[in-house]
């Protein structure tokens, strides 16, 4: 038997109670290396750590030189800081009370620089009331829609306006463009690559139109972990994939980004209802459930079918039911990583085949103390 096909058993697993998150340092190291070895150097990545939400995680990329961070939340961004991070976009759109928290921020860590996005008037200048307050300016990213829809402003003349407000309002300094092309995810790279290529003219022209205007445009923050070996081919781009660091099976489909799976959960089973079915303890509380059937790759159960999915369980049809008893584990690779370690309070490590101290989720949690 190849022992390495293997590589998710943990030989300490009767002290582990499941539902669990485990993690694998020594292919998250590797999945590191390769990003690495991909953006060309340290310099020109920002990982978006909404994918981990772990200071130890986020500590291994810092000792690879890596010191810029994207994130989602204002504790996403404390945790960072915590953990040393140099340099965090919150590449989210503040509103309400985040906005003063996002001052709390930087008062509380001035070795950090914090970020942030906008892509209405209204926004920009109440950044600016904060930036007023503050020792140095805000750095304020325009956030660009580049065909997603979710946020962001088309690039053209409002773009250009609103740019040219960042520029204009003390209290903050433009720090460039954000782009997010969530959107493209086609399986076939010449594809990603034409629609990448659509998305971003207009973006481009914008850049050229500021630059030629005299504004600055220090960076352009782009790209999701799918489009992340694209923009790295474009030197004026800083590139900010997630997913990476653990991968799942929802994004095995890309054959050119050769990543390892290094996040795990356990399962058991918890009981067998008829002849052809487990019920194993994955409901939904602890693994993503916004993504059709199936949720979940068994890695030990190769022919399993979901038929049932709640709260606390998960049902599935497989031939080879009575093979296994109550109480046995299973090991699941699930399809989307990012929302699913959001459900887990800490992981357990797993090196050399064994389980040790937990690492804290950290940043799931809405607030950790700004």
């Amino acid at each position: 038997m190849n022992l390495d096909k293997l590589w998710y058993k943990v030989s300490n697993v009767a002290n582990i109670p499941s539902p669990a998150l485990l993690f694998y340092p020594e292919r998250i190291s590797e999945n590191i290396r390769r990003v690495l070895q991909i953006a060309g150097g340290a310099e020109r990545l920002r990982p978006h750590i909404k994918t981990h939400k772990c200071a130890e995680v986020l500590r291994m990329h810092l000792e690879v030189g890596i010191k810029k961070f994207k994130c989602a939340t204002v504790a996403e961004a404390e945790m960072a800081a915590r953990a040393g991070a140099a340099d965090v976009l919150i590449a989210a759109q503040l509103a309400g009370p985040n906005l003063k928290r996002l001052e709390a921020l930087r008062r509380a860590f001035p070795g950090t620089l914090f970020s942030t996005i906008a892509d209405n008037a209204e926004t920009i200048r109440s950044l600016a009331k904060i930036g007023d307050t503050l020792e140095h300016p805000l750095p304020v990213f325009l956030d660009i829609n580049c065909g997603m829809d979710r946020t962001g402003i088309y690039a053209g003349e409002e773009a250009f306006n609103l740019y040219s407000l960042i520029t204009k309002l003390p209290g903050l300094i433009p720090a460039g463009l954000h782009i997010y092309d969530g959107h493209i995810h086609d399986a076939d790279l010449a594809i990603r690559e034409r629609q990448c290529e659509t998305a971003f003219g207009g973006v481009e022209k914008l850049r050229s139109m500021l630059e030629s205007s005299g504004f600055p445009v220090p960076m352009m923050v782009a790209g999701g972990t799918p489009t992340f070996g694209i923009h790295a081919r474009r030197a004026n781009r800083e590139c900010s994939p997630g997913t990476y660091v653990f991968w799942d099976f929802g994004y095995q489909q890309f054959a050119d980004l050769d990543f390892q799976s290094a996040a795990v959960l356990l399962t058991r089973v918890i009981s067998k209802p008829t002849w052809n079915r487990l019920c194993l303890d994955l409901g939904h509380k602890a693994v993503a459930s916004e993504n059709p059937q199936p949720r979940v790759q068994l890695l030990n159960l190769a022919e399993a079918t979901a038929v049932v999915h709640s709260e606390e369980h998960l049902v599935v049809e497989s031939p080879q039911a009575a093979q296994w008893h109550v109480g046995d584990e299973f090991y699941a690779i699930p399809r989307h990583i990012c929302p699913t370690v959001a459900l887990h309070d800490f992981a357990h490590p797993v090196t050399n085949g064994k389980a040790g101290a937990p690492w804290k989720i950290e940043a799931r949690q809405r607030q950790i103390t700004i």
